[in-house]
Order: C-alpha cells, then sequence, then structure tokens
C-alpha cells in the first residue's frame, strides 16, 4: 500500500493508478484528493496483480470515466476514445457521488 492508495500496488500499477487520477483531474476537474478517494473507495482491497494487470487491457481514462459517471439509460459510457464518445450525450449522465467526507477513501487533504 501507498500513502494515497488502498491497495497493494507494485510500481507499474502505482503509476497506471496515478494516470487514472491524473485524467480524473484534467478532464472533470475534479482534486487530486477527490481523485484518489473515488480511487480508493472502488478499488479498496481488491487483489491488482502486478503490472501489467489485466485492467491494463484499457487505458487509464476507460476507467476514469468508470469511476466518475454512471453509465446512460443504454449502459454505455464514455471510454477517452472521442469516435465512440461522439455517441454520448455527456450533458445527460450523471456523476457519482464522492466517496463521504469521513471516509478512509480520503487519503489526500483537499
Amino acid at each position: 500500500m501507498t500513502a494515497e492508495f488502498l491497495m497493494r500496488l507494485d510500481e507499474g500499477m502505482l503509476q497506471y493508478f496515478r494516470h487514472i487520477a491524473d485524467e480524473m483531474v484534467s478532464r472533470f476537474g475534479i482534486s487530486r484528493a477527490e481523485a484518489v478517494a473515488r480511487i480508493n473507495a472502488a478499488y479498496e482491497g481488491a487483489d491488482i496483480e502486478p503490472y501489467p494487470d489485466l485492467m491494463c487491457h484499457e487505458f487509464p481514462e476507460y476507467w476514469a470515466y468508470g469511476l466518475y459517471y454512471f453509465p446512460d439509460e443504454v449502459g454505455r459510457l464514455p471510454s477517452g476514445d472521442e469516435d465512440d464518445d461522439e455517441r454520448i450525450d455527456f450533458s445527460e449522465l450523471k456523476v457519482r457521488p464522492a466517496p463521504a467526507p469521513d471516509s478512509p477513501a480520503w487519503t489526500l487533504k483537499e
């Protein structure tokens, strides 16, 4: 485990999860603390294999969208692929709530 993430990660996966957080900060304008809290809430206790874990078959932005948005009415989420995302109305997507302020998922200060 690291000071920021609540799961065991080797160096490669640590960088991968940091990239997911970077994507959320740049795409959605949230703080790094919130991005890390969303990751922690979703993956705390998950058995993450050394890099490249199976999740690495998707780009970090794919996971970032899933951590930030609920799927649309037909189950689609943006993926970061511009061609795919043209068919999704972002104004129709609902943002997942951030973890509660007292959640242990918040490992970084705002």
